[in-house]
C-alpha cells in the first residue's frame, strides 16, 4: 500500500484552513498546515509534501513571494504549488503566475473543481519526478537578511515596516559604526541613503564594497537611495542598484527582491558547482582506491604466484637432489655388494663342485650340500635385490622409453617388502597393455609413493589394489586402499609441496608434490577418488602417445 499523498496548506484563516482540511482529508490527502509562509518554508526545510496550496494573502511574505522562494530553491523548485484567493482579480492572477504559481483558484470554487485541479498537478507532477529534488543536496530556506543605513529615523522606521512586510529580516542603523556591527552577521542586501548628511554615502558604498571582495565569498547586494545626479558615481564605487529617492514602495521592493533574488541564484549555483566539485573528487578518490585495491591484488596474485614457482622449484630442486643422492647411494651399494657377491659367488660354485666330487653315503656331505644349496638361494636373492636397486635408480636413463609396467610395479613391491608385512593383501589386475611410454626411473618414483602411502594408510592390516587399464588412448594406473580414504576438503591440497597429513617426523609432504610434477612432465594427471575398497584410489592417467594426445584425460 502506497503511502499516502503529503499537502502542505498555508492558511492564516482558521475557518478557511479547516475547510480545507476536511475537503482534503476526506479525498485521502494527509494534510499540514502552517499558518504564515515563514512558518511554510521551516516545515520545508524539514521534509517535502508532494504539493503546496498557498493564500495569496498572507501576514508578512505573501503567497506570490513564498511560490518564488520555492522556486529559488533547487531541493524544491519541482513542487507544484496551487495559489487561492478570495478575490478573482486578474492582475492578482498574473502576478501569483508570474511568481511561479502552476495554478491559480478562487477560494469560493466548486470543491469538485478543486479535487479536479489538485489530481491534475498532482499527475503532472509524477511526470517531473518529484522524486528527484528531494533527493537533491540539502539548502535550507532562510529569510533574507537586510540592513538599512539612513540618517532619517523616519524613513528607517517606514522603510523597515515595508521591508518586514516582504517576509525579510531587517536592521535599521543611523550611521557606520551601527553598520559595521550589524555586518558582524552575513547580511544579502544594504539600504544606503547616498543623499545623507551624517555620513558619506558614496564613500559607504565604496568602502563597503571594497571590503566584501576583500573578504571574498558572496557579498551582500548593495542599493543606493536617492540622489538622482549620483547614479553613475554610485555604481563606479560597487552599488549594484540605485533607487530614486521618490520611488514608491511597490518599485523598492521589486528591486530588493530582485537583488536578493540574483544572490539566491548564485548561491544556488555555487553551491551546485561545490557539490559537483565534491563529487568530482570523491570519484576520483573512489577510482584512486579502486586503482589501489586492483594494483594491490595484482602485486598479491603476483606474489602469490612467484611464491607458487618458488616452491614448485624447491620441490623439484628437492627431487633432484634426492635422486641424485639415492643414485649416488646406490652405485656406492652396487658397488660395495657386488664386488665381495661376485667373490663369493665364484667360491661357492668351486666349492658346491668340489663338494658334489666327494663320494659316499656321509651324512656330513650331504648335510653340506643342502646348506651350499640355502647359500645359493640367498645369494641370488642379493643379486636380485642389488638389480632392483640399480633398476630403480635409473638416472641415466631419463629419456622416455618403453616401459614394462607390470615389470616396473613388482620392482617396487619388492624394495617395499618391508612395509608390505603378512597382514596386508596386495592384489593386482593388469588389464592394460604391459608397454607404455615413458621414464623408468620417475615412473618408479611416482607408484612406489603411491604404494607407500597405501601401506601408510591400512597400517599393517588391509587391501592394496593395483590396477592398470586404457581408457580413450590413455594409460591408468591406479592404487586403491581399504584405509580411511582422503576427506574431501584436502584433496585439492594434498598435491602441494610441504602439505602433509602425517604426524610430525614422519613425512616431508614433498612425495605426492614430486608426483604430481611427475605426472604432469609426462602430460598426464594424477588425481585422488574414492576406492570401491572403503579408502582412496590414486589414479595416474597419461597419453600412450604423448607426441599426439593432450593433457586432458
Amino acid at each position: 500500500m502506497s503511502a499516502p499523498i503529503e499537502i502542505l496548506l498555508v492558511e492564516d484563516s482558521e475557518t478557511q484552513a479547516l475547510q480545507l482540511r476536511a475537503l482534503l482529508e476526506t479525498e485521502g490527502y494527509r494534510v499540514e498546515r502552517a499558518a504564515t509562509a515563514e512558518a511554510a518554508l521551516e516545515t520545508l526545510n524539514a521534509r517535502l509534501p508532494d504539493l503546496v496550496i498557498a493564500d495569496v494573502h498572507l501576514p508578512g511574505m505573501d503567497g506570490r513571494e513564498l511560490s518564488r522562494q520555492i522556486r529559488l530553491n533547487g531541493r524544491t523548485r519541482a513542487i507544484p504549488v496551487l495559489m487561492l484567493t478570495s478575490a478573482r482579480d486578474v492582475d492578482l492572477e498574473r502576478q501569483g503566475l508570474e511568481s511561479g504559481a502552476d495554478a491559480y483558484l478562487s477560494k469560493s470554487a466548486d470543491p469538485s473543481l478543486i479535487r479536479l485541479r489538485l489530481k491534475a498537478l498532482l499527475r503532472r507532477s509524477g511526470e517531473t519526478s518529484v522524486d528527484a529534488p528531494k533527493a537533491a543536496a540539502f539548502s535550507p530556506f532562510r529569510r533574507g537578511r537586510v540592513i538599512i543605513l539612513h540618517d532619517s529615523a523616519t524613513t528607517r522606521v517606514h522603510l523597515k515596516e515595508m521591508l518586514t512586510q516582504e517576509g525579510y529580516a531587517v536592521e535599521a542603523v543611523a550611521d557606520e559604526a551601527a553598520l559595521d556591527a550589524a555586518l558582524t552577521e552575513p547580511a544579502d542586501c544594504v539600504l544606503i541613503n547616498l543623499a545623507a548628511h551624517a555620513f558619506d554615502g558614496l564613500k559607504v558604498c565604496g568602502r563597503l564594497s571594497e571590503s566584501m571582495r576583500d573578504e571574498g565569498g558572496d557579498p551582500p547586494r548593495i542599493m543606493g537611495l536617492g540622489g538622482r545626479g549620483l547614479l553613475d558615481a554610485a555604481f563606479l564605487v560597487g552599488a549594484d542598484d540605485v533607487a530614486p529617492a521618490d520611488a514608491s514602495d511597490d518599485v523598492l521592493a521589486v528591486r530588493v527582491r530582485a537583488l536578493l533574488r540574483r544572490k539566491q541564484l548564485a548561491e544556488e549555483t555555487r553551491r551546485e558547482e561545490v557539490e559537483k566539485r565534491d563529487r568530482a573528487l570523491a570519484l576520483a578518490a573512489s577510482n584512486a582506491r579502486a586503482a589501489m585495491v586492483g594494483a594491490l591484488e595484482t602485486a598479491n596474485a603476483e606474489l602469490a604466484g612467484a611464491n607458487s614457482q618458488l616452491k614448485e622449484a624447491q620441490a623439484k630442486l628437492v627431487q633432484a637432489a634426492k635422486m641424485a643422492s639415492l643414485g649416488e647411494l646406490v652405485a656406492g651399494i652396487a658397488h660395495e655388494i657386488n664386488n665381495p657377491l661376485a667373490f663369493i659367488l665364484g667360491h661357492h660354485a668351486t666349492v658346491e663342485r668340489l663338494v658334489g666330487q666327494i663320494g659316499g653315503d656321509e651324512p656330513s656331505v650331504g648335510k653340506a650340500k643342502d646348506r651350499l644349496a640355502a647359500m645359493r638361494l640367498g645369494l641370488q636373492r642379493i643379486q636380485d635385490l642389488v638389480l632392483n636397486l640399480r633398476r630403480f635408480s635409473r638416472m641415466d636413463e631419463s629419456a622416455v622409453q618403453t616401459l614394462d609396467v607390470p615389470d616396473a610395479i613388482e620392482t617396487v613391491l619388492a624394495l617395499l617388502a618391508h612395509k608390505l608385512g603378512p597382514g596386508i593383501e596386495v592384489r593386482r589386475r593388469f588389464e592394460a597393455d604391459r608397454t607404455v611410454e615413458g621414464s623408468p626411473a620417475l615412473l618408479n618414483q611416482v607408484v612406489m609413493n603411491m604404494i607407500s602411502n597405501a601401506a601408510d594408510a591400512v597400517d599393517g592390516q588391509g587391501v592394496i589394489e593395483i590396477a592398470t587399464s586404457e581408457v580413450d588412448g590413455r594409460y591408468r594406473i591406479a592404487v586403491s586402499d581399504s584405509g580411511p580414504g582422503v576427506p574431501p576438503d584436502l584433496r585439492d591440497r594434498i598435491f602441494e609441496p610441504f602439505f602433509t597429513t602425517k604426524p610430525v617426523g614422519s613425512g616431508t609432504g614433498l612425495g605426492l608434490a614430486i608426483a604430481y610434477s611427475v605426472v604432469e612432465a609426462h602430460k598426464g594427471v594424477i588425481s585422488v577418488e574414492d576406492s570401491a575398497l572403503g579408502g582412496a584410489a590414486f589414479v595416474i592417467s597419461i597419453p600412450i602417445n604423448p607426441e599426439t594426445e593432450g593433457r586432458e584425460p
